[in-house]
């Protein structure tokens, strides 16, 4: 089995201008997941695909495989699965194999579990399942903690879902994707369809469940600062 890892990460971003070249603790937030990808065990490949030379030039400097993203496969519309398509057959065609599991890494998601990409493939190949998420339990946002507002001037207070729980303990268990990783099947990532955006997971998803800091997304400024704090954190418990 052919296992492979790609980062995908634009130039272009709404929320945080160039966010994936925005530094974090002296080096640009896609240096991260290049340095994470390629100190995972199970990915015999790194890909980097992006339509931005400064994104590509960290890969570059790092000696993994660097694709240039075509402007069709660039704006804020194109879905994930697309780009990753694109990256994947890029490195099959220069390398004359053809990959059996994908991760899928975000170069905006600079702090990860150092074996999270790991444990995501491998259960993506132990269990057989067509993908593998990475999640993390909700607590002050569970949905049954949630309110909508209604009524004329929509100011009254109703419950988003009705129900008489009051104890965070009480809740039932909820999980919320954070981005961390996707493991997917080749066979899945290659079945589009464009009515169904997702059918590229499969129908047999599966998580893998980490800590609600263990994963930081960045998406904007707010982002950056929980992502600095908790590496600072990080480093003064030495972890």
């Amino acid at each position: 089995m052919t296992t492979i890892a790609i980062i995908i990460g634009r130039a272009g971003s709404k929320g945080l201008k160039h966010k994936n070249m925005r530094p974090l603790g002296g080096k640009p937030l896609t240096a991260w997941t290049v340095e994470h990808a390629l100190q995972s065990k199970l990915p015999q490949a790194v890909i980097l695909s992006s339509d931005g030379e400064a994104i590509l030039d960290v890969g570059r400097s790092y000696g993994v495989h660097c694709y240039n993203r075509p402007d069709e496969l660039s704006g804020d519309t194109v879905t994930v699965d697309a780009a990753v398509r694109h990256g994947v057959s890029q490195w099959e065609n220069e390398s004359g194999k053809t990959a059996s599991a994908i991760a899928i890494l975000y170069a905006n998601v600079a702090l990860r579990p150092d074996d999270l990409t790991d444990r995501a493939l491998q259960k993506l190949i132990d269990t057989g399942c067509d993908s593998v998420q990475t999640v993390y339990h909700v607590g002050k946002t569970h949905p049954l903690w949630m309110r909508k507002l209604t009524g004329k001037d929509e100011d009254i207070v109703e419950p988003y879902i009705p129900n008489e729980i009051y104890r965070r303990q009480d809740l039932p268990p909820v999980y919320m994707l954070n981005s961390g990783v996707l493991a997917v099947k080749r066979d899945c990532l290659f079945d589009v369809d464009p009515a169904h955006p997702h059918n590229f997971l499969g129908q047999d998803r599966r998580a893998i469940v980490t800590q609600e800091t263990d994963v930081v997304d960045i998406d904007n400024e707010i982002d950056l600062l929980l992502a600095q704090a908790v590496l600072t954190h990080r480093t003064n418990q030495g972890l």
